[in-house]
């Protein structure tokens, strides 16, 4: 482990745009767009499956201000897929912009483009709408190979290999298996076989899903959207629209909230579209309920455990299978499901001997799912994480010391994780620092507090990525400013998560300047270097590491224009920060004069790209302790105390870490005990606002303490591994750990409310 003091790296400096925020600064989309604009809205199916015979738009095409109206006759027939994934993409090519074929309720029939909302919203109720409705699928456990097909269309098309098969209505389908999983399980003391279903949960961002688009002064089509992956919402485009590339440029602002939400093109192409068509400048904002109905949530999930083990609790033996809820479209659903198991088997590679995965993602007539936090871990690491705190207590052993004797540890291979190493692993100092300040041996034993109130405990631990390994690219651009002052421009979107801000202190502390001496820009798809986006937890650690490239490369510019100015060669002078001097001699250049000296009869240039990949994806580590108070009368849980240790190699900087674990333990007790999604009998679902749409607030959360351990991952920027994903893994399974130890049932579907405490019973 590299042990070193840092200038800026590991320093809480604050993020870069903060005071524009604190001050209430025009910095999101709907800020900085003009006013003068055409305002799309979208007439949706209120059937879950169904196929459009007539539409009638000829009563609101006379409504003043009404541009145009655009139906499933209007659009390209080219299919296509709107999840941001590197090309060619996992996720099929099963949608249009308006498909004849409505597949949820929710779905687009048509576009209206007016001058005013109020004229828009008119027209909409005067669209006459004729459905053959037909019957839906909306169990998702009856999905495959059910005889209703959700896309029966010829031109289906999955541009990968990944087992799907739309006359099975299969999105993916695969298995992995290790070590003979059925003979090792048959030698076992004791099996587990459980079942887990957890819901699809919204991500629930403060700004609603949002694009603005218009021709720019070349016809181009300029589009600025509150999106997570500029570069591959410019490829989605170019083949929904079937334009080129060349002609479409993406820029985002500041993101209002994305969570994965926003890794996927919602709402771009309707915009788009209108003004292609039209020449206008458009925008469409979803409202509140749209986001809800026919945005792109948590994938929901079934997950059987079979855990095997000896009566010492070891723990030999891991056999997974997920069923996975796409919905309408399969946007991540071939991608989602491989971490439910991936991501959680390697927990316990301390002790396994054998595994088996195998995985089906299956279509619904429900809204399409999409990426959330956590993608598809957070699923998997609640089933197993909960099956292995039973095996604790079948045992009668501390949940915590069961773990310390099976769980993965620095240098081990993990076959179940791509049998990647564990270069850097401080999971078991994680454990034992979390034991020691939550106080674990005291709060383990349930109490009782009189008036049918008990507290309890829980723990769970959790594992995530640092990106897709062998796949995701991050780039960066680094220039010398002509006043000794460096500007950075990325092509990863800072959405909340403050990557703009510890990008810039790499920059600082690899360049020994001030962090303020660092100036960052991003992300735009005519200006930012290439970057796969800002999801998979791979920023820091992708994109961070291509800005260390990037300082690397300017200084050995940097030195030869100074060695140029001192008359010798690139070799006789070091960098040292504001200046260059020759070895041996007191003879320096001043930063300030390289860059004026870079701009007259020079050259050597003082900017430089660098790109950066990874063979390897570095998980960080993560446990969760929580102690809870329940009213077993009430079925009421309140969380008292939430402790998490967290290994995310060297934290670039501490507060923003800490922010994001904070935030991330939040979004887990919401999922746990309160985020629900039902449907209506049409496939709807019930929750179309925030006031059904229950979200955790400050209340809810009880006391949150968060600590570090630190790791060195050699592979990484400064020993960093990455922290964004991770950190709402363990509240789900630590919660239901604390409600049985509080009241004797095992909760296997989330959300955990109130009504189902009290109305179940033991096993």
């Amino acid at each position: 482990m590299e042990n070193r003091t840092y200038k800026v790296v590991g320093k809480p400096y604050r993020k870069k745009d903060s005071m524009q925020l604190l001050l209430g600064k025009s910095v999101y989309t709907d800020d900085l767009v003009p006013r003068n604009h055409l305002v799309v809205k979208l007439l949706r199916s209120p059937y879950p499956n169904a196929i459009v015979k007539e539409i009638r738009t000829d009563a609101a095409k006379k409504v003043p201000d009404v541009v145009a109206i655009y139906t499933w006759e209007d659009v390209p027939q080219t299919r296509f897929a709107i999840a941001g994934q590197t090309f060619p993409e996992p996720s099929p090519y099963d949608r249009l912009i308006i498909d004849r074929h409505v597949r949820f309720a929710g779905d687009v029939v048509a576009i209206i483009a007016a001058e005013t909302e109020k004229a828009a919203e008119k027209a909409m109720k005067l669209i006459k709408v004729t459905y053959d409705v037909l019957e839906p699928v909306l169990d998702f456990r009856t999905a495959k190979d059910n005889p209703i097909l959700v896309h029966p269309e010829p031109d289906w098309e999955p541009p990968c290999p990944v087992g799907g098969d739309n006359k099975r209505n299969l999105v993916a389908s695969d298995s992995t298996e290790q070590g003979g999983v059925d003979a090792v399980m048959a030698s076992c003391d004791i099996v587990l076989d459980r079942t887990y279903h957890t819901k699809a949960f919204n991500q629930a961002t403060m700004e609603t899903f949002r694009t603005y688009t218009e021709l720019d002064r070349y016809g181009r089509l300029h589009v600025i959207s509150s999106t997570q992956i500029v570069f591959h919402c410019r490829r989605i485009l170019s083949r929904a629209l079937g334009i080129p590339k060349s002609r479409i440029r993406v820029e985002k602002p500041r993101i209002g909230g994305g969570f994965g939400a926003k890794q996927t093109a919602v709402c771009e192409v309707y915009p788009a579209f209108v003004t292609w068509k039209t020449g206008r400048a458009a925008q469409l904002i979803y409202t509140r309920e749209e986001s809800l109905i026919a945005g792109s949530p948590r994938h929901e999930m079934q997950i059987r455990v079979r855990l095997g083990a000896d009566k010492n609790g070891k723990i030999r033996a891991l056999d997974l299978y997920t069923l996975s809820n796409t919905g309408a479209y399969g946007e991540h659903g071939p991608t989602t499901v491989g971490l439910s198991g991936h991501k959680s088997i390697p927990l316990y590679t301390g002790s396994l001997e054998a595994f088996r995965f195998s995985y089906d993602v299956v279509y619904t007539n429900h809204q399409s799912a999409g990426a959330y936090r956590g993608y598809g871990a957070t699923q998997g690491i609640f089933a197993l994480e909960t099956t292995v705190n039973e095996l604790a207590e079948r045992l009668g052993m501390d949940p915590t010391v069961l773990r310390d004797r099976n769980m993965v540890k620095e240098g081990m291979i993990m076959p179940a994780y791509y049998s990647e190493p564990a270069n850097a692993c401080a999971l078991d100092r994680c454990m034992e620092h979390c034991r020691r300040i939550f106080h674990w041996d005291e709060k383990y034993p349930v109490r009782d507090m009189g008036n049918g109130k008990v507290r309890a405990a829980g723990v769970a631990m959790a594992m995530q990525g640092s990106c897709i390994s062998g796949l995701d690219v991050g780039s960066a651009a680094l220039t010398l400013s002509d006043d000794g002052t460096y500007n950075l421009v990325i092509g990863a979107a800072d959405m909340g998560t403050g990557c703009d801000t510890i990008l810039a202190q790499m920059v600082a502390e690899n360049m020994d300047c001030g962090y303020d001496d660092v100036a960052v820009f991003g992300a735009d798809t005519d200006v930012s270097p290439y970057d796969s986006g800002s999801y998979a937890s791979s920023t820091t650690y992708i994109t961070g590491m291509a800005v260390e490239k990037a300082c690397n490369q300017l200084k050995a510019q940097i030195r030869a224009v100074a060695a140029g100015m001192m008359g010798c060669a690139p070799e006789e002078v070091v960098f040292e920060g504001s200046h260059v001097r020759r070895i041996g001699s007191n003879q320096t250049v001043s930063l300030k004069d390289i860059s004026y000296k870079a701009q007259l009869f020079n050259d050597q240039p003082v900017q430089t790209t660098a790109t950066h990949t990874s063979p390897i994806s570095p998980p960080p580590f993560m446990v969760g302790m929580v102690e809870i108070e329940l009213d077993k009368e009430t079925g009421q849980l309140t969380v008292l105390d939430y402790m998490a240790v967290v290994d995310c190699g060297t934290p670039i900087n501490p507060a923003l870490a800490r922010i994001q674990t904070e935030g991330g333990i939040v979004q887990g007790i919401g999922h746990t005990l309160m985020e629900n999604v039902t449907y209506d009998d049409r496939g709807k679902p019930m929750e179309s606002s925030l006031m059904q749409y229950k979200l955790p607030t400050r209340l809810d959360m009880g006391r949150l303490r968060v600590e570090f351990e630190h790791s060195y991952e050699p592979t990484g920027p400064f020993g960093a591994k990455s922290i964004g994903e991770i950190v709402i893994n363990t509240p789900a399974p630590a919660i239901a750990h604390a409600i049985y130890r509080a009241t004797g049932v095992w909760h296997r579907e989330l959300p955990i409310t109130a009504e189902k405490i009290v109305f179940s019973k033991p096993e």
